[in-house]
């Protein structure tokens, strides 16, 4: 029996916003670790989701969307990005049918980094003709990948491709963490991140992106999750939207957020929820801090 040494390593998975970065990554994990809208720019931090076998383990980063920074919280999000260029033993870059090269900085960064970048094309599903092929010769002009793999993260298309290309470029290294081990985020990280991704789908135009959730309360029973969360917005106004008319806005975001809750932890949930108001809070470095935007 052929015994094949053992592989591990950092993949980060870096795109502009709404390719299906966050959505390529749940379907590698194969959990939902990364909240998923169909607005840009949800997620704001590197979050880690680790793949093992027997014989590899695989750290896949997803990270905010590449975008021009126009204020604090846009340049914490941004040094995230450039953070997993620094720790990466594989990259893969993921674009999608539509997205067009208009001379950002990313293929500058590609270009220069001594680790395989892969092109993982996006959303093939929604393919007319030779347009996905031809969106890939196209971004072959501007550069060199190691490898091409189309996929289609949501139809769950081409991600085995996408895994053996992982595979192969992989260096030879003991697993980094154990066999077990889904993310280096805590529980209170993601009861966050599943309500705020509950305010993106419940309001419209600035009310998502001027939100912050933080778990102030989780106490874990045998049968039940007693959670406490506080949901900052940026002015009065905005939250007396959040809340709603008699509170209706606020009481639909907590039951979407609990059921998934539920299901994410496999326990019965209780949740309560506060809004508050934390003026300007994206544009100001100490509150970012404050908020866990740290890199």
């Amino acid at each position: 029996m052929e015994i094949r040494p053992h592989k591990a390593g950092y993949v980060s998975i870096i795109g502009k916003p709404n390719v299906g970065k966050s959505t390529l990554m749940n379907a590698m994990v194969g959990e939902r670790l990364s909240i998923i809208t169909s607005k840009a720019q949800t997620t704001r931090h590197r979050i880690m989701g680790i793949l093992s076998g027997d014989d590899f383990q695989i750290i896949y980063s997803d990270t905010p969307g590449i975008i021009k920074p126009e204020y604090e919280l846009h340049e914490t999000m941004m040094r995230f990005v450039t953070s997993s260029f620094e720790d990466s033993d594989l990259i893969l870059f993921v674009t999608d049918l539509y997205e067009k090269y208009e001379g950002e900085k990313v293929i500058d960064y590609l270009k220069d980094v001594k680790v395989p970048v892969i092109l993982v094309m996006n959303k093939i599903d929604l393919a007319k003709g030779s347009q996905a092929e031809d969106k890939v010769a196209y971004w072959r002009e501007l550069m060199d990948f190691h490898d091409v793999v189309m996929v289609s993260a949501l139809e769950n298309i081409g991600i085995e491709g996408v895994f053996e290309k992982i595979i192969e470029h992989l260096p030879e290294h003991p697993a980094y963490f154990p066999k077990d081990t889904l993310t280096d985020k805590p529980e209170r990280f993601f009861v966050d991140e599943m309500i705020r991704e509950k305010i993106f789908k419940q309001y419209k135009k600035e009310i998502p992106y001027s939100c912050e959730v933080v778990t102030t309360s989780f106490k874990e029973d045998e049968k039940i999750i007693r959670i406490s969360a506080d949901i900052y917005v940026e002015r009065d106004s905005q939250k007396g939207i959040v809340i709603g008319h008699k509170g209706e806005s606020l009481k639909k975001v907590g039951t979407a957020a609990r059921e998934d809750l539920e299901i994410f932890f496999g326990k019965k949930i209780f949740l309560e929820t506060h809004v508050k108001v934390e003026k300007d809070w994206r544009k100001k470095e100490a509150k970012l801090k404050r908020f866990g935007y740290t890199s």
